[in-house]
């Protein structure tokens, strides 16, 4: 009978496909780890259906569920302490997956939603490039200035949606509405 896969083998399977978050990796392994010591199949909701059939299988699902985030937490320790899991290289990855498609807020919120704070100098670097990525993201989806109040808002809420601010939105707009300067000679 082949083994039951351990939480720190599977933490590594799930870090050499990508970068994961700390929050994002204990979720995983939670999942993985409170079926296998309350005795309930995989996908186990934790709701207090799957016990031991003791008198109170609450307790016994609730005592699995410390035990199982005990467990999970020195893997996730241990995985910190060797170098595997850095909430800076997710960090990286992230706004590196991401810089060329959406603007600061979204970047942000993504990391936020992982519990990670972005480094000021990655902050800052954002923020400089945020107008020139504004302005590569419009060109692509729309070759052609807004040609109209209703095409501008389309840009804009297009713009919004993934994520860049409103004066960037706005300054971009008027740049691409403005006719091109025609070079004396």
């Amino acid at each position: 009978m082949k083994q039951p896969r351990t939480l720190k083998s599977r933490a590594l399977q799930l870090l050499a496909q990508r970068e994961q978050s700390r929050f994002e990796l204990r979720r995983k392994l939670l999942a993985h780890a409170l079926p296998r010591r309350v005795g309930a199949p995989a996908g186990f909701d934790g709701t207090g259906s799957g016990g031991s059939g003791a008198d109170d299988p609450d307790a016994d699902v609730e005592g699995a569920r410390i035990a199982a985030a005990v467990e999970v937490d020195e893997v996730l320790a241990w995985l910190e302490t060797q170098g595997f899991l850095s909430a800076e290289r997710f960090a990286e990855s992230r706004v590196n997956a991401r810089v060329g498609r959406y603007g600061n807020l979204r970047i942000r919120h993504e990391l936020s939603q992982h519990r990670i704070a972005l480094a000021p100098e990655a902050e800052r670097t954002l923020a400089d490039t945020e107008l020139d990525r504004a302005r590569a993201v419009r060109a692509r989806k729309f070759p052609q200035p807004p040609a109209s109040a209703g095409e501008r808002a389309r840009q804009a809420r297009f713009l919004g949606a993934r994520g860049f601010s409103a004066d960037t939105v706005r300054q971009v707009l008027r740049e691409a509405s403005r006719p091109p300067r025609s070079d004396p000679a």
